[in-house]
């Protein structure tokens, strides 16, 4: 099976994933009392684990449920040291540069990875590391916050795949990597 990154993430109508202070309450801005999934099943039983960055992380643990992901999760961080017992198993802490992460994870059999956090999502677009990109923008301007692109070094070309509309509102789109 060939090796794939891929990015699936909400954004802001204005491009960004968390509002200033790291809010994340507008992602449920639109009411979904079908519990709609947009995908995130799909997506799961696609990926083989999960590469995210330490604030995403400690998003996730902040949430105060129990941890919501059955694959492995990969946290990319040079501070964090310890992981809580009873995600031991679980979770791998790594740091280091990105290609060399990469064929870490590849190495134990990990090939279809989905890749979540901000600055990790940056960095790998940076590298020019991203297969695909699945981008569900809701209709919602913030004003500020946490872009979802940074800078990169070069233009990166994608092929539009696909356009679906959730909930009368929230659209996704499917970009692959044109290399």
């Amino acid at each position: 099976m060939a090796s794939k990154n891929i990015i699936f993430i909400a954004r802001s109508l204005d491009g960004f994933i968390a509002g200033k202070n790291g809010e994340l309450d507008w992602l449920e801005s639109i009411p979904n009392p079908e519990n709609v999934e947009m995908g995130f099943s799909d997506l799961m039983q696609e990926i083989d684990a999960i590469v995210m960055g330490r604030t995403t992380y400690e998003t996730v643990l902040g949430f105060g449920i129990d941890w919501p992901y059955e694959k492995h999760v990969f946290v990319l961080s040079s501070t964090l040291k310890e992981i809580p017992e009873n995600l031991i198993g679980k979770i791998t802490i790594l740091n280091g540069e990105l290609s060399s992460i990469l064929e870490q994870i590849r190495s134990q059999g990990f090939k279809v990875l989905y890749i979540d956090g901000g600055r990790t999502i940056q960095n790998f677009l940076k590298e020019d590391l991203i297969d695909e990109l699945i981008i569900s923008t809701i209709p919602i301007l913030l004003g500020g916050g946490f872009p979802l692109f940074g800078k990169i070094d070069k233009p990166l070309n994608f092929d539009h795949v696909s356009s679906k509309v959730f909930l009368k509102q929230i659209v996704q789109d499917k970009y692959r990597r044109r290399k």
